[in-house]
């Protein structure tokens, strides 16, 4: 899976970023899958539906379709970047997925970054960052691309995985 993480303080642009990304690669005639990254542990499923009901009784894997969607809720015991692999398959046909979030990620990692966060970025302290996305000024050692125009960073962020 070609994956590029899109990494950032709350509320630096992450979400907005890969809208935008997403929008216009897809207008390119790509095809783009994301994955929300979360650290926090909460049902995504909803407690009381069938679905959920179905996994409470102990199903290791439950879908749940529509006339338009599928969506999959599967058990994971795995850990790091292994859990990537259990995702290969429900991505496969897309040429690019980007995830928002997972700073541990062993993929390549932009980070997006606004001085009005009042945090230094991640790039300063954390290993495996390939550029810093920023309209602002930047003191680091990190790669710095302008966060517009769109067209111009997603050829970038392509090039991060030759896709």
């Amino acid at each position: 899976m070609k994956r590029v993480h899109v990494v950032g303080r709350k509320n630096s642009g992450k979400t907005t970023l890969i809208v935008e990304l997403t929008e216009y690669l897809t207008q390119r005639g790509l095809r783009v899958g994301t994955i929300k990254h979360t650290h926090h542990r909460h049902e995504l499923d909803t407690p009381g539906k069938d679905s959920h009901r179905h996994r409470v009784a102990g199903a290791n894997t439950v879908a749940v379709m529509s006339p338009e969607l599928v969506a999959v809720y599967r058990r994971s015991d795995v850990v790091g970047d292994e859990r990537y692999l259990a995702l290969e398959a429900a991505f496969a046909d897309c040429d690019l997925v980007l995830v928002e979030g997972d700073l541990a990620a062993k993929a390549p990692k932009v980070e997006v970054w606004h001085h009005a966060v009042q945090e230094a970025p991640y790039a300063n302290t954390v290993d495996g960052i390939a550029a810093v996305i920023t309209d602002d000024q930047f003191e680091g050692s990190s790669p710095v691309w302008p966060r517009n125009p769109i067209a111009q960073l997603a050829e970038l962020i392509l090039l991060l995985n030759h896709a």
